[in-house]
């Protein structure tokens, strides 16, 4: 045993390990802190590369380690409001632990060329649904595309200058000029709307309490009055923005239906049909509604991506019974004075599937309740992961969101 924890747990290789991914994640941290320069990104990007395809293989387990944990150490942030907020260490450490392991297998065949070939393959990997972690990503403000080819090509590229001879290794520039060369610049025209987004910051611990619900409810009429008032077209409102099953209060019900002939509505809120509960977007305009359920459901929030005994188990020990909520079987469109725009809620709108045959629409418009995971890089990372989107399916993203700041994100 002495003699594993001495091969195994060398602070050298530990410290190697925080190193790499320090530079593989620099980009979520200076995005953060509002440092987006290329030419960091661009040079931190390639060195964590080249950190992961030479390091020893016992650093490797290290490096997936703290990867896990500088993505992704906010998840365990929402459990507090689910009474559960002691599991917060535990979920940290089951990040770093299983991309740790994720890391490590990369040099179960300890080749450069088999390391580049599982980091590639890493993107495509979501255990438990969970999709935020991909590779390319880390090239997202830099001077090279995105794509799943620029990201082969530069791993090939890396691959090259350590394995050829030195009097070869200038070939390797071909493959990662041919990477940067595949930028292309891409133009959408906006939409011919006044879109009113109003920046909404109401702390989580609060939004759900019954006693706040007259306030809140309130103060999101009194903002699609004002937008009115403005001259404002569309109004879009966060992920549940109403904390309540919208379809089933009358009385707001035909208040949103009648401000509607005034302005188009999209307002975040609970939708319940046939004894299931939804997570939905309502779309309101000349005095009908729309509804759009989310396709895309967050794992273990939403719903337990397991066997059906574990989830009962996980529902009843952990969420006091609560089932998980239902989906729709595809994404919805909206069609708002003559313009499509596809619907996106929240987690939902980093996903393949809410882009997936898009057609003729060229908008997404993506709402979100960011207070469940504030303060912490989380809305950082959403907003990377978004960009990644636009620029891959050639779109312009509308994000309304709570308990971080709205954007538009163009590709």
């Amino acid at each position: 045993m002495f003699l594993i924890k001495r091969e195994y747990f060398n602070k050298i290789y530990i410290i190697k390990g925080l190193i790499t991914a320090l530079f593989f994640s620099a980009f979520i941290y200076l995005s953060f802190l509002g440092l987006e320069y290329k030419v960091l990104n661009t040079i931190f990007a390639l060195y964590s590369l080249y950190l992961i395809l030479t390091t020893e293989k016992k650093s490797l387990f290290y490096v997936g380690f703290f990867i896990g944990i500088f993505w992704f150490y906010w998840v365990g942030n929402s459990f507090e409001y689910y009474g559960v907020g002691y599991l917060y260490p535990l979920i940290v450490l089951a990040f770093g632990i299983g991309y740790g392991i994720l890391f490590y297998l990369s040099a179960l065949y300890d080749r450069v060329y088999f390391r580049a070939f599982i980091l590639f393959i890493l993107s495509f990997i979501h255990p438990f649904a969970f999709n935020w972690f991909i590779p390319e990503l880390i090239f997202i403000d830099s001077y090279f595309p995105i794509t799943k080819l620029s990201f082969a090509l530069i791993l090939a590229s890396l691959y090259m200058f350590i394995e050829l001879n030195p009097r070869l290794k200038i070939l390797a520039i071909i493959p990662i000029l041919i990477a940067f060369f595949q930028n292309e610049e891409i133009k959408i025209n906006e939409p011919n709307l006044k879109i009113s987004m109003p920046q909404l910051n109401i702390p989580q611990d609060q939004k759900w309490h019954k006693q706040n619900s007259p306030t809140l409810i309130s103060e999101n009429l009194n903002l699609i009055e004002n937008a009115i008032e403005k001259g404002d077209e569309l109004i879009i409102l966060p992920e549940t923005v109403f904390p309540l099953v919208l379809n089933k209060n009358d009385f707001l019900m035909e208040k949103l239906l009648k401000s509607s002939n005034q302005i188009n509505i999209i307002v975040g809120s609970l939708y319940y049909e046939e004894e299931q509960m939804y997570n939905a977007s309502y779309y309101f305009t000349k005095g009908k509604f729309q509804i759009a359920k989310k396709v895309v459901l967050v794992p273990f929030g939403e719903e337990i991506p397991l066997p059906k005994f574990f989830v009962d188990l996980i529902n009843n020990s952990f969420y006091g019974g609560a089932q998980d909520y239902k989906k729709a079987d595809k994404p919805t469109d909206f069609l708002i004075k003559g313009t499509k725009f596809r619907n996106a809620i929240c987690y939902e709108a980093t996903s393949e599937i809410i882009y997936k045959n898009l057609g003729d629409v060229k908008y997404v418009i993506a709402i979100s309740n960011n207070a469940w995971f504030t303060p912490s890089i989380e809305p950082t990372l959403q907003k990377l992961l978004l960009k990644y989107y636009a620029k891959k399916y050639k779109v312009t993203i509308f994000h309304s969101v709570n308990g971080s700041s709205n954007y538009v994100i163009r590709p």
